[in-house]
């Protein structure tokens, strides 16, 4: 079927208003009209061109909350009128490892990201939420709890990036077990950051926040952060020398990791969500005298998506989200840039 859409013709051009193709209906996939779809800071980099293998024209979006419609004849786990996300994910092989143990994250025969990726069945190139509807197989769905299924509201539309931000946030907080007790820095106050605050103080933990300044002390100590630091200032580290279980780094702008990793405590992580433009240098020395580490995160798997979406709504967390019509994605992109949101934008796709 023919739906609305925003694309981008090509790397670095406006997004405008088109047209797309979606595929009928295999047996285990679901038909979802889009009510709110999130907008991600690496919408805008795969929009620009500034990671490879990018395809045009890309309609993007990988954050989407809506309704089935229609589904295909096996569909077992849902039916029309299910309010259901889609996040970064919409097929893997379902046979490695990885997926057997619900890490379809990190398939290894390569996910299928929800807009540029090829379909695995026919090779056409995925496109994302930016639209009116689109296609799922029912095994990357994501149920909707019921706090966030009414999808006039504005909680079901702050609950929207949950979809990325939180999965990608709640996965490494779970992984090196924050709990009560734990001593947890985030570092960066963003799309992202934010809602790490939020979750890592649900789950008990004391939290940091590391940034650059203290713009955004005021929210970061109303999310849940018992402290906030700005680390322009010079010897900022010296108070939190050996202190934090867990480092969430959620920036993508290139750092100096030695003062961060020296606030790690014995056994501590420094866990790496961006994607810097420069290679990390680290000082072996650091982690050796500490047992220290650094590590990466990407995503999650869809159980632990859905977990992570039941938690968050046991628990009253949204993103911080601001609504914006079709028409003004391109000036929402100039502004994630410019650093002006505070701290997601949501389009209302009623308005596409």
């Amino acid at each position: 079927m023919d739906v609305a859409c925003y694309t981008a013709p090509g790397a670095g051009e406006p997004m405008v208003k088109s047209t797309l193709t979606r595929r009928d209906l295999r047996d285990n996939d679901c038909l979802i009209k889009i009510r709110w779809a999130g907008i991600c800071h690496s919408d805008i980099h795969t929009v620009n061109g500034d990671w490879p293998h990018e395809n045009f024209p890309m309609t993007p979006g990988h954050e989407i909350i809506g309704e089935i419609v229609d589904t295909g004849k096996n569909v077992k786990s849902f039916r029309a009128g299910d309010v259901v996300g889609i996040g970064c994910l919409v097929d893997s092989c379902q046979e490695c490892s990885a997926c057997n143990d619900g890490d379809e994250n990190y398939c290894e025969n390569g996910a299928t990201g929800t807009y540029n990726a090829p379909d695995r069945v026919d090779g056409t190139i995925t496109q994302g939420g930016y639209s009116t509807h689109i296609v799922c197989r029912e095994e990357f769905l994501i149920r909707i709890p019921e706090a966030f299924a009414d999808l006039e509201s504005e909680v079901a539309a702050a609950a929207t990036p949950l979809l990325c931000a939180g999965i990608t946030t709640y996965s490494p907080l779970k992984h090196w077990g924050v709990g009560e007790g734990s001593h947890v820095a985030v570092v960066g106050m963003g799309g992202l950051g934010h809602v790490a605050v939020k979750l890592a103080a649900a789950m008990g933990a004391e939290v940091t926040v590391l940034s650059h300044s203290t713009s955004k002390e005021e929210d970061g100590r109303k999310f849940g952060a018992s402290d906030y630091v700005a680390t322009k200032e010079e010897g900022w580290e010296k108070p939190w020398k050996s202190h934090f279980d867990l480092i969430i780094n959620t920036v993508s702008a290139p750092l100096d990791p030695a003062p961060f990793i020296s606030t790690l405590a014995r056994g501590g992580t420094m866990v790496m969500l961006g994607l810097p433009p420069e290679k990390m240098q680290i000082g072996a020395g650091q982690l050796i005298g500490q047992r220290r580490s650094v590590a990466g995160s990407a995503i999650g798997g869809i159980p632990e998506t859905q977990e992570m979406m039941d938690f968050c709504a046991e628990h009253g967390i949204t993103a911080e989200a601001e609504v914006i019509a079709a028409e003004e994605i391109n000036s929402a992109y100039e502004r994630v840039i410019g650093s002006d949101v505070r701290y997601r934008f949501v389009i209302d796709v009623n308005t596409l």
